[in-house]
């Protein structure tokens, strides 16, 4: 059969080859059922195709991992650190430091402020397990647990939400603004992000369990150790809601939010050590040299060890904030008027009155309890995302 061309000219149509046949289909771009043949839709962002029940369910199963493994590994830490949160509390307040200055005075020993280093440094270690000590003695071994309620009860759910969503926000920003790969400034965004949220839901389980904690000042004062203010942890919550309204309840939630200071760099760094310990695993394999008793040990306690190190030099640079929380949130009076108004009039009132050594009051039986606590915390928290197999 033939056709007419623009020219005049006529060419004489060809069946198809076989080969013409064969090329003339081409795969479809879009993705199209196996069992149909129908066109599916594309996701409209990335043109890719849906992802399916099971996939789409896996990322979800993930981030949960991260709430369970936070909360599981706070609980343990708590409970095995609880008697030194209990002295850090007490040397933080202010009712225990008069104490400890009308001993020195008994005593003609000079204020820390006026000893060398190595001699206030002997004087609070001496000072600070003096206390520890005087707790099992006069009060009995179950006042080392004392507030144990109240902080389970606070930092279950704070450690949860706070690996949650920082695991997830890592996740989220690292996707979304840096191409999925993480960097500092990623670890960064994502742990203040936490620390913020964290603070904001649990302050007011906090404030109770420090009012408890110090609740021994006000029995002593009326000369009697029956004479409790608080009963337990509820009874708390109603007196400060009847004499303080909602907002007692967050009485230091500003040095609270300048304590995210603190979960921020202790992140940061943690996520730098762990990109260390990777990079030197990864240069390992690649060398094909057997690991050697010391690579060993490393596998096992290097994060650990990286969680404790975090922690400590985190505490060190931001722990201020904890006295100035803790006095806050105590709440105590002068002339029968609130002895501090505000984070920025305690910090001054405190460095007034006390001097700089005050702000690192507590700061042996708070290191010997965080570091710790955090790398259990933590070790435990990367044991159970590995068990979910959410890394």
């Amino acid at each position: 059969m033939t056709f007419p061309t623009a020219s005049g000219t006529q060419v004489q149509a060809q069946a198809p080859t076989h080969h013409d046949h064969r090329t003339s289909f081409r795969p479809s771009p879009l993705p199209q059922s196996r069992e149909t043949g129908d066109v599916l839709p594309a996701d409209t962002l990335t043109g890719r195709p849906p992802v399916t029940k099971e996939e789409s369910s896996a990322p979800v199963a993930k981030s949960w991992a991260h709430f369970v493994a936070g909360g599981l590994g706070g609980m343990t830490a708590a409970v095995l650190t609880s008697p030194l949160d209990v002295l850090k509390t007490r040397l933080q307040s202010d009712f225990y430091q008069s104490q400890l200055a009308a001993t020195r005075a008994a005593r003609k020993i000079p204020p820390p402020s006026a000893l060398s280093l190595p001699r206030s440094a002997a004087l609070h270690f001496q000072e600070t397990f003096q206390i520890l000590f005087s707790i099992h003695r006069i009060e009995g071994w179950r006042a080392l647990f004392k507030g144990l309620g109240p902080n389970l009860t606070g930092v279950v759910p704070a450690r949860a939400i706070n690996f949650y969503t920082y695991g997830n926000g890592k996740r989220v920003i690292s996707d979304y603004f840096n191409h999925g790969q993480e960097a500092a400034w990623v670890h960064l965004c994502a742990a203040a992000t936490a620390g913020i949220v964290t603070s904001t839901a649990t302050n007011p389980i906090w404030l109770v369990k420090t009012r408890l904690q110090l609740d021994k000042s006000h029995a002593e004062k009326s000369g009697s150790h029956l004479n409790r203010q608080y009963k337990n942890s509820l009874d708390c919550t109603m007196q400060v809601l009847r004499k303080e309204g909602i907002r007692g309840l967050y009485k230091g939630l500003s040095a609270s939010y300048l304590g995210v200071s603190e979960s921020t760099l202790q992140w940061v760094l943690y996520e730098q050590m762990k990109m260390f310990l990777a990079r030197r695993e990864a240069r390992m394999l690649a060398s094909g040299k057997s690991k050697t008793n010391w690579d060993h040990a490393v596998d096992w306690i290097g994060k650990i060890g990286a969680a404790g190190s975090a922690k400590f030099f985190a505490a060190i640079i931001t722990y201020p904030h904890e006295v100035v929380r803790t006095r806050l949130r105590q709440a105590p009076t002068e002339n029968g008027q609130l002895k501090y108004t505000g984070l920025i009039q305690c910090f001054r009132l405190i460095w007034k009155e006390e001097g700089l050594v005050s702000m690192y009051g507590g700061l042996t039986p708070h290191l010997l309890r965080v570091v710790p606590s955090a790398a259990i915390m933590f070790g435990m928290y990367e044991v159970i995302l590995r068990v979910f197999d959410a890394e």
